[in-house]
């Protein structure tokens, strides 16, 4: 796993990849903490799928898991309690490294770490919201609502679904990250902050250290989805 992290080159790594068969977790700085960028909507999501939900709801959840849309998300934050949800599934979820943001409005800056990650995805799939949750991840296009290219770590394989998440953070930081499910087997989250400013290097640091994932699971990279 060490190997695996290393790929990433200059970025700052955190890889975990769970078992979903065995319950196996193997992880490289897994519990290393990160700002989630858009991880944070797969965590609201789950959280307000367990309540009544008009139709506008359920589309406003469908676009923040698919499409990655800040404006759903900003709805959902306000809508379903976002600060008390992400701490109501960290403990259900047994997810030690997830906190709420300390300014309310940002949500992005939810705490989550790469072992919390694979938790959250094996809580999730033995739940009943577990088919709205793929259905909305199998869905992603590869261009989000911001027009952002989708189409890097998880989502650049074939048989996974996947939450992405990417931010700009000053001074000169660039969040990418990519969390999901691989063949129905794996769980599988690589979050990575690169400190060029450059996310051309972003995205090739991510894609590297998720080669490297795909190649000790015997894996590999696919055609970009639609």
């Amino acid at each position: 796993m060490s190997d695996i992290a290393a790929a990433g080159g200059a970025s700052d790594v955190g890889v975990a990849i769970l078992d979903l068969k065995s319950g196996q977790t193997v992880s490289a700085q897994g519990d290393q903490p990160f700002y989630s960028a858009s991880l944070a909507k797969l965590i609201l999501a789950f959280d307000a799928l367990r309540q009544p939900l008009s139709a506008e709801d359920q589309d406003l959840i469908n676009r923040a898991l698919s499409a990655s849309d800040d404006n759903a998300m900003d709805v959902l934050w306000t809508r379903f309690d976002g600060m008390g949800a992400i701490g109501r599934v960290a403990v259900e979820a047994g997810l030690t490294g997830t906190h709420a943001p300390d300014d309310p409005s940002q949500w992005g800056e939810v705490v989550i770490t790469a072992n919390d990650m694979v938790r959250l995805y094996q809580h999730v799939l033995a739940s009943p919201q577990r088919d709205a949750v793929v259905a909305a991840l199998s869905s992603a296009p590869a261009t989000a609502a911001d027009g952002f290219d989708q189409a890097f770590g998880l989502l650049g394989v074939t048989g996974a679904y996947a939450k992405q998440g990417w931010m700009y953070y000053l001074p000169s930081y660039v969040y990418l990250h990519s969390a999901g499910v691989l063949d129905d087997r794996y769980a599988v989250a690589v979050l990575t902050t690169s400190p060029t400013g450059n996310w051309t290097a972003a995205r090739e640091s991510i894609n590297a250290v998720t080669t490297a994932v795909l190649a000790k699971l015997g894996a590999t990279a696919g055609p970009t989805r639609p």
